[in-house]
């Protein structure tokens, strides 16, 4: 009983704080990636990491 008391409570406590984005799950609801093209025109994307990613 204590078990699911106490993982009904992290449920509840960490459903403001983490999200689902197309990267993953994390603490942002938007991905935070920097696009841009390198002084020889290639295309760029870095992107922080996740708490959880999946690609």
């Amino acid at each position: 009983m204590k078990k699911i008391i106490f993982l009904g409570f992290i449920a509840l406590f960490c459903n403001g704080c983490l999200y689902m984005n197309e990267r993953g799950v994390s603490t942002q609801y938007y991905n935070d990636c920097k696009e841009y093209y390198d002084a020889t025109g290639t295309y760029q994307k870095e992107c922080p990491h996740n708490i959880v990613d999946w690609k």
